[in-house]
């Protein structure tokens, strides 16, 4: 089987022989640092869209539940007892403080992946499949 050179335009495209730069690792590092970001935040939404599901869950239970009842509510350590409605109230305050830490959390995340497609068209524009940044 006979070897066949390279030509500079595919040399430059494997990046083979592109000398790292101090811009360049950190550009990498700082990927490196969103991508950990983007991963604690989207365990962070996860955690917060079950914690809402469970809210509406308690809710629609609670529905069923006479209006003159107390029912338990918890409030810090220590459960108190209210009226239905007023739990009923205190569940939707918190489910729209949820709904407002999840808009935040993926306004956030959204900001990460721009920052991330950014520095991947540099980085793969200099390093070509010599440098993988799929996630």
């Amino acid at each position: 089987m006979q070897r066949r050179m390279l030509t500079k335009e595919e040399e430059a495209a494997t990046g083979s022989d592109v000398e790292v730069r101090r811009e360049d690792q950190e550009k990498i590092n700082k990927f490196s640092s969103l991508h950990q970001k983007e991963t604690s935040l989207e365990d962070e939404l996860k955690a917060k869209q079950k914690e809402k599901e469970d809210l509406e869950e308690i809710s629609m239970e609670l529905e069923l539940v006479d209006e003159d009842d107390k029912v338990p509510y918890k409030i810090g350590d220590c459960f108190v007892s209210l009226p239905q409605p007023e739990v009923l109230e205190l569940l939707s305050s918190s489910t729209e403080q949820i709904d407002e830490q999840v808009s935040a959390l993926r306004g956030k995340l959204d900001t990460i992946h721009e920052e991330m497609e950014d520095l991947k068209k540099v980085l793969y524009g200099r390093f070509g499949r010599s440098i993988n940044l799929e996630t």
